[in-house]
């Protein structure tokens, strides 16, 4: 009986002591996972963080950026010659400056009064303008791009759904995309847009973004001392791609101060162009700012409008684009 009890005893201890092991394997089973967690929660909270001090010190260098357009209006002010053009200290290259903690902010204003307003193609009661419908006609020959037509675009402004011809593009053909979608009948947004475009492909949206734009305000026309060759050879059918390069020389050299010396070249002769719809002044810019902080990079494209009073204000704030500092870089000391 004795030794019964005494095992019964010896076996007690050993279920005991195993419930007592399965109990701790648990507890340090919760306490990893807790661990884990904590970890996740720790990164998630220090990637958030870093992100929005990016995106603070973004903001920060679109300010100054605003500030730069002010003082470049100033200036003009005090000389008496309102004319923007790319010589000016504001165009020339991407101003990069230095942080903290080996952190750098790299901003670049670039002018949008050079482009063709996509928004100028239909006007706000659906009238197709047609100085801007053969400006981005010629705008693709010149490019080389065939895939798609003006057509198109004005479809995908106007407020009706019906196409403006065979080469048109209404809800009928975005409807069978997948996913499918509705064209906008309305003003473009974002440059962005043309990525959803009938016909439209990754190569010939990075081909015609750096020469046409989205501005909410239209009629402002082309601004001569900005534009690139294929937007100046959009201008008439007959100039080729010489002499827009040659035009582009001779702005190198001595911008236009007024658009009669723009017409009197001699690349346009006997051409006939008018003035209509070219300027010498920009309203619109784009602030693009990278920001490298904590080893994560912000990235904003600010769309600032400048006031014929030299007023800035910034309209439209975009984080989703990348890659988008092209100048060369000019490191500005805390000096």
């Amino acid at each position: 009986m004795t030794a019964q009890r005494g095992l019964s005893l010896r076996r007690e201890r050993g279920v005991a002591l195993i419930m007592v092991l399965l109990a701790m394997a648990l507890v340090v089973m919760l306490a990893t996972g807790m661990t884990q967690q904590q970890s996740v929660r720790v990164f998630r909270a220090g990637h958030y963080l870093a992100q929005q001090q990016g995106q603070s010190v973004a903001l920060g260098t679109e300010a100054f950026a605003r500030q730069i357009l002010v003082r470049d209006f100033e200036e003009d002010k005090e000389e008496n010659l309102m004319v923007d053009s790319l010589d000016e200290f504001w165009a020339a290259n991407a101003a990069i400056l230095p942080l903290d903690d080996n952190g750098v902010a790299e901003v670049q204003i670039d002018d949008l009064g050079g482009r063709i307003n996509l928004n100028d193609l239909v006007s706000a009661n659906g009238q197709v303008d047609p100085l801007t419908r053969d400006r981005l006609a010629r705008l693709l020959v010149a490019l080389g791009i065939s895939e798609i037509t003006v057509d198109v675009l004005i479809d995908w402004i106007d407020p009706d759904d019906q196409t403006v011809s065979a080469y048109g593009a209404e809800d009928g053909q975005y409807l069978m995309a997948d996913p499918a979608f509705r064209s906008a009948n309305q003003p473009f947004v974002s440059v962005t847009e043309l990525r959803l475009i009938e016909g439209m492909t990754e190569e010939i949206y990075r081909s015609l973004r750096r020469h046409v734009t989205a501005l909410p305000v239209t009629g402002l026309g082309i601004n001569v001392n900005t534009a690139t060759a294929p937007v100046l050879r959009s201008l008439h059918a007959e100039l080729t791609q010489a002499q827009a390069e040659s035009i582009l020389e001779k702005r190198e050299e001595e911008r236009f101060e007024n658009i009669q010396d723009f017409l009197a070249l001699p690349e346009f002769a006997g051409l006939g162009l008018k003035a209509n719809g070219l300027g010498l002044q920009t309203r619109f810019f784009e602030v693009v700012s990278r920001i490298t902080y904590d080893d994560r990079v912000a990235n904003l494209v600010s769309t600032v409008f400048r006031s014929p009073e030299g007023e800035v204000q910034t309209v439209h704030r975009d984080t989703g684009q990348k890659n988008r500092i092209t100048k060369e870089p000019y490191t500005i000391s805390e000096g």
